[in-house]
């Protein structure tokens, strides 16, 4: 009696134990679970953790609640510009409600992924080419809300959804290479036509002060000759003094003569050497004082000769200069 009541406390536990492993299941923190008995909806999501079920007439189904990235394939379209593009995207969505994920959809991610394609199709046809190139953002709301509409029935929420890329037949990309070139150039030659402007302006205000001041004229170029020195393998030539040439112009103009002081003697006044051409010195012609204007043009031409000679040694090779006076060279005199 003994015997047969430990068999059957042992055939009990074995049973229980089939019974249990039968029936436990564990649903895990992100997952709900369905119950559907004899293929009914059992009132009630199983949530995480340990839960029970009849063996063989309940079946639990496990929904993932996490947020999936489903990528979207890419969807070829013609803009409403009538440009051919491809475009491709991403969807971001989760199960908001596990009990319609299963009993009002067979397979609520290929339904999610069929209604993103067909919806990113018509926001191509319905954009331009300029929307989707700078104006993602809204097209993004866009899509979203079309592919959120009918996901709601499924139990499905619609996170957000991203345009990925923008693809351009080779053609349109190099016309927009060429339109970018074209507006670049066309801001550079604005630029340069108001700096133009400006540096006209400033140019017409300094040319009227130094047509008051001729002083600021001189010093003006006397800087651009030093500029043009300073540069590296540049020639300077001065054909003609300047500053000489208005000396003997103010030298031959008719000076007042000036108020002889009283003689002191009868003797005549010692008169300085005048060089002359030639080499030699002598003395001014009489009737004249060595320090009138007469006297100092004779030596500044004097002087000025012999400058002509010096170049003319050092540079056989150039042209004769000018005489001052007569606008000849001193060749074509002789």
């Amino acid at each position: 009696m003994v015997e047969e009541l430990v068999t059957a406390g042992v055939a009990l536990a074995s049973v229980g134990a089939v019974y249990a492993m039968a029936a436990a299941r564990v649903v895990k923190q992100y997952e709900r679970g369905v119950v559907l008995r004899l293929g009914k909806l059992r009132s009630g999501v199983r949530g995480p953790g340990f839960t029970m079920i009849v063996p063989f007439v309940d079946r639990l189904q496990k929904v993932n609640m996490q947020i999936v990235t489903m990528p979207v394939p890419a969807q070829e379209g013609i803009t409403r510009d009538n440009v051919t593009v491809r475009v491709d995207a991403v969807v971001y969505f989760k199960v908001v409600s596990a009990a319609d994920a299963i009993i009002r959809v067979e397979d609520y991610r290929f339904a999610v992924s069929q209604m993103a394609q067909t919806s990113l199709r018509s926001i191509i046809g319905k954009s331009e080419l300029d929307d989707l190139l700078s104006n993602r953002e809204k097209l993004n709301q866009g899509l979203e809300l079309m592919i959120d509409s009918p996901a709601v029935e499924w139990g499905v929420s619609i996170d957000r959804v991203e345009i990925k890329d923008v693809s351009l037949p080779e053609t349109m990309k190099r016309s927009m290479a060429r339109q970018a070139e074209a507006d670049r150039e066309r801001r550079a030659r604005v630029i340069n036509a108001d700096a133009e402007l400006q540096a006209s302006k400033k140019l017409a205000e300094a040319a009227g002060v130094m047509s008051e001041q001729p002083a600021a004229l001189q010093l003006r170029l006397l800087q651009t000759v030093v500029a043009v020195a300073a540069e590296k393998n540049s020639t300077l030539v001065l054909p003609f003094p300047v500053e000489l040439l208005r000396f003997l112009e103010r030298a031959q103009q008719p000076a007042a003569q000036p108020q002889q002081p009283p003689a002191r003697s009868q003797e005549p006044p010692a008169r300085m050497p005048l060089p002359l051409p030639g080499g030699q010195e002598g003395e001014p012609p009489p009737g004249r004082l060595p320090g009138q204007p007469q006297e100092l043009a004779a030596l500044m031409q004097h002087l000025l000769s012999q400058w002509q000679q010096s170049v003319r040694e050092q540079l056989p090779s150039a042209e004769e200069p000018l005489d001052p006076d007569s606008g000849e060279s001193k060749s074509g005199q002789d």
